[in-house]
């Protein structure tokens, strides 16, 4: 069973960054592609970014308008999400997510390609 633990949220002001930690436990995750999910209040979750296993292939969403940066340490089994210059618009509660099937040099920016979740990291951006 595979186990991802998002760490690195908290409360920080606008213009402020933040980088964000998934570790994953339970199996080795090298192959499998890795994603980023939001979810804000009253708002559906979105994709943030997905990553391929490889780490060759990104995916952003549209809205960081190049403010993120996604990236992997696959001997660390460990995904971590950078966001840049932060807006009260990026507040939400921020998902890491494996795939469900391996996608070593593919990824996705589907929810439901991701079968594994964690259980969230709250990220809140004070104007």
């Amino acid at each position: 069973q595979v186990q991802l633990v998002e760490s690195g949220g908290g409360f920080v002001q606008a213009g402020d960054s933040l980088r964000l930690s998934c570790a994953a436990s339970g199996r080795t995750l090298s192959t499998y592609a890795m994603g980023w999910f939001r979810q804000a209040p009253g708002k559906e979750r979105e994709f943030v970014a997905s990553i391929s296993g490889s780490g060759g292939m990104t995916y952003f969403a549209n809205y960081p308008r190049g403010r993120y940066a996604i990236s992997r340490d696959n001997a660390k089994n460990t995904v971590y999400l950078q966001m840049n210059n932060l807006t009260p618009e990026d507040t939400a509660v921020y998902y890491c997510a494996a795939s469900r099937t391996p996608k070593q040099y593919i990824t996705s920016r589907f929810a439901s390609d991701f079968g594994f979740w964690g259980q969230g990291t709250q990220v809140t951006v004070s104007s």
